[in-house]
């Protein structure tokens, strides 16, 4: 395992408490930096406390769909700790498996608003941030799912395409400061977020990846470190796939 240098710098991880956020988390502590999750499942909190068991985990109960939520809890952390380096826009949902002519409407707004609004109210809130020091590195956790559009999928899919265009536009917005903004592309893996689709979604992801099996939370993990290192200093407004070569651009 490669090991990142993160020493010194304070991160923030929205759905850090499980899945790919939690793993996030995990990475991140190894390479030296201080992590504040965010998550609203107390339960998933306390296990992922006692799971990372650091003095440098720590966590604050937000809604990332609350523009006012976010902005108190920023400044909590730079009061404590001086600074925010790094955010992942992790938390999301998968909404309901079903075609557009029977989405209900109110499940359309709900994915949106969690997976595309919360991560425009999240950057929005960050980049002052991140602007006063001159450095920052944002990465937005999208999906193949984004690029591609899976059927029966149309929230889930709109609201990463939202996200990844959302990338390319701040990336460039702040392509001259020493803020970079880049996302991520994964293929589906075994998450709670399984939970959520039906069985037949989840063999029609699978039958779409030719290494033929699901994406790991640690691949993931690694790869959205190097994003957030000083390392990182070129890259910016990028999509990265990380999708077992089920990719077509």
């Amino acid at each position: 395992m490669i090991k990142y240098d993160l020493n010194n710098r304070v991160a923030v991880v929205t759905g850090g408490a499980q899945g790919f956020g939690l793993a996030v988390s995990e990475r991140f502590i190894e390479a030296g930096a201080k992590v504040v999750i965010w998550d609203i499942d107390e339960q998933a909190i306390k296990k992922a406390l006692d799971k990372v068991n650091s003095e440098n985990l720590s966590y604050q109960i937000v809604d990332v769909s609350d523009f006012e939520n976010i902005n108190k809890s920023l400044t909590e952390i730079e009061s404590k700790h001086g600074k925010i380096d790094i955010f992942i826009n992790n938390a999301g949902i998968a909404g309901m498996n079903t075609t557009v002519a029977e989405y209900p409407l109110d499940e359309w707004r709900k994915v949106i608003n969690l997976n595309l609004n919360s991560v425009f109210y999240c950057c929005k809130a960050v980049v002052p941030f991140m602007e006063k020091n001159n450095y920052g590195r944002i990465v937005n956790i999208a999906s193949i799912a984004g690029k591609e559009g899976n059927p029966n999928a149309s929230a889930y899919s709109t609201s990463k395409a939202g996200v990844i265009g959302l990338t390319k536009s701040l990336g460039k917005e702040l392509a001259q400061k020493n803020i970079a903004v880049n996302c991520v592309t994964p293929a589906a893996a075994k998450t709670r977020i399984f939970d959520q689709m039906t069985e037949e979604h989840i063999n029609y992801m699978l039958s779409k990846i030719p290494r033929n099996k699901f994406a790991k939370v640690e691949e993931l993990a690694s790869l959205v470190t190097w994003l957030s290192t000083e390392e990182n200093s070129f890259s910016t407004a990028a999509v990265f796939d990380l999708s077992g070569g089920r990719a077509t651009y």
